[in-house]
């Protein structure tokens, strides 16, 4: 749930809440000393602050129950397909340019040739990217983020992480949302309108992330004896598949019955 939240976001609001945050979480930390029991098995999960990452899952379920998913619903309801995925295109092509700085950061200079070659086409025959010009040249879409660079290099992802709004976070990724959000050329952009444009694709693409996951989360939920758990593990799973370059789309998640 923490790409959806956080393609919901502007940059630069992000790099506010990811500061506010991190603090807020830093100081709930503070608590009555667990159990060795507890100590083990959250050290068996890599989740030293278990009890405060799941108040905080808690306050992230019932913000999606409330308001994200009724809103992925009429979403649905109210876009025809084609419509939902221009607005996904065009989410995407914004983030090119975060794509291909991870590319070549990896060395994959292949892949980030497609990626250039995307973002030029679609800008352009694509209409700024609401059409997907460039999948017909066989350019295939993926995402690269410096979360994953730093997996490819090696860098652990650390303790898990779960924060208020944004969700899973764990230090590798946390330091690579905020090393994207300033490689993104828009962030520099000290325009009102362009502000809005991201903060307007985030939203969309957010929710039309959530609407293409509304059957895949609520079996999840239903199968699950411990859901928190479950979402944990897929996270960490999606993430150990994007760093290898696996298929990055979250049509293709893991077959959630084996979460069960």
């Amino acid at each position: 749930m923490r790409g959806m939240i956080v393609k919901t976001l502007g940059n630069k609001f992000i790099l506010r809440l990811l500061v506010g945050a991190f603090c807020i979480t830093a100081a709930g930390c503070a608590s009555t000393p667990p159990s060795p029991t507890e100590i083990a098995a959250r050290e068996e999960a890599n989740d030293p602050i278990e009890p405060v990452n799941r108040s905080f899952f808690k306050l992230n379920n019932a913000i999606d129950n409330a308001v994200i998913e009724p809103t992925a619903k009429a979403y649905r309801r109210a876009l025809p397909k084609q419509a939902r995925d221009g607005l996904r295109n065009f989410s995407r092509n914004l983030g090119e340019p975060v794509t291909f700085a991870n590319d070549l950061l990896q060395l994959e200079f292949k892949r980030a040739g497609v990626t250039l070659g995307r973002f030029t086409i679609n800008s352009t025959m694509g209409f700024f990217g609401f059409n997907d010009a460039a999948k017909s040249f066989g350019l295939k879409y993926h995402n690269e983020d410096f979360g994953q660079t730093l997996g490819v290099w090696g860098i652990p992802e650390g303790p898990y992480l779960y924060l208020p709004v944004i969700g899973p976070l764990p230090p590798r990724d946390l330091v690579g949302a905020i090393a994207d959000a300033f490689t993104n050329p828009l962030f520099w952009a000290n325009e009102p309108i362009i502000d809005g444009v991201l903060i307007g694709s985030g939203v969309a693409g957010g929710v039309d992330v959530r609407e293409r996951n509304l059957e895949n989360l609520d079996r999840l939920e239903e199968t699950s004896v411990d859901y928190y758990a479950s979402l944990r593990s897929l996270y960490r799973q999606r993430r150990n598949y994007e760093i290898r370059n696996g298929e990055n789309t979250y049509e293709d998640l893991p077959d959630l019955q084996e979460f069960e």
